[in-house]
């Protein structure tokens, strides 16, 4: 029994160990467990709260080793179900010491684009708050998609608060227009919408905070739209039109940005499972974003409830 559920593609991501160095140069990695909707899900158990990830991966040392460090995060691990016929996904993710990093991707046909929705009839929501919906998913097929569909179908009959990060990943879509019709038509489906000001260029043609949190305040369902600023933090508005700026903290060294979108969705949910304010909240996954930038690894940065305390008291703040 979870008070959080997920569903995603987890990632196999062998890390190169040479600064600005090619992939196709460099020699020597190391393998760590990544995705986003994971990421989110290890950093909401390392607050203290349960948390289910729903996901297929390969009947194969890769999908093993996911399944054994998914548990040792002690994320929940009763809805991943093997495929004996499709590999585990899996990338190459460059070091850098200035920028994003590139990353390539081996995961068209993976094991999570064939979970079949007849794979969720035994998934149990009667403890979940909140669930946590994710564009990369639907993107990675068309099996997926439909999967994705019929799960977002379940979790709004059940009546569960639910959270729409669009976590844009182009290249993974078969096409531009077809990306940004379905993202948006997800979207509507959430309770929270979590867009980057940059996605809201490209799936509304502005970045303006205001103007992108009204698109999706026209949602059906949406309420609350929250718009990543980056280091400048987050613009707020909701559907009674009350609207204000939570301000980011400043990272003493940005290491790797992977993970800080995914920081921000976790403090928030979290926050949220314990009845704060949505304001705190935003607090919060401003503060797990900043905290996260400064590592190296996609979730290694996610603090435990003595880190998150301790980086307030460093930055002077408190939540309500």
């Amino acid at each position: 029994m979870s008070e959080v559920i997920t569903i995603g593609e987890p990632l196999v991501t062998f890390c190169s160990k040479e600064p600005d160095v090619s992939l196709d140069d460099a020699l020597e990695f190391h393998k760590i467990l990544a995705g986003a909707e994971l990421n989110v899900a290890i950093g909401v158990k390392r607050l203290g709260h349960s948390v289910e990830y729903v996901t297929r991966v390969g009947e194969d040392p890769l999908g093993k080793y996911v399944q054994k460090a998914i548990a040792a995060h002690k994320v929940g691990t009763k809805y991943v179900s093997y495929d004996d016929t499709y590999f585990t996904g899996h990338q190459l993710k460059q070091l850098v010491t200035h920028g994003d990093p590139f990353v390539f991707n081996y995961r068209k046909d993976s094991a999570a684009c064939h979970l079949q929705a007849e794979q969720l009839d035994d998934i149990d929501l009667s403890d979940v708050k909140i669930a946590h919906m994710s564009g990369i998913f639907p993107a990675i097929s068309d099996t997926a998609e439909h999967t994705f569909r019929v799960f977002y179908q379940k979790l709004i009959a059940a009546k569960k608060l639910i959270t729409f990060d669009p976590n844009l990943r182009p290249p993974l879509w078969k096409s531009k227009d077809y990306m940004i019709k379905t993202i948006n038509e997800l979207a509507g489906m959430a309770d929270i919408v979590l867009p980057g000001i940059n996605e809201g260029k490209i799936l509304m043609g502005s970045d303006d905070p205001e103007a992108i949190a009204d698109f999706y305040l026209k949602g059906e369902r949406t309420h609350t739209v929250m718009v990543k600023l980056g280091a400048e933090g987050v613009f707020v508005k909701n559907d009674k039109n009350e609207k204000y700026v939570v301000s980011g903290f400043k990272a003493d060294k940005v290491m790797d940005t992977v993970g800080a979108g995914d920081g921000f969705a976790l403090g928030l949910i979290t926050a949220l499972l314990e009845g704060k304010s949505m304001k705190t909240a935003a607090i919060r996954g401003n503060a797990v974003g900043c905290m996260q930038v400064q590592t190296l690894g996609d979730n290694d940065g996610y603090p435990t409830p003595e880190k998150l305390a301790a980086f307030y008291q460093k930055e002077g703040v408190s939540e309500e």
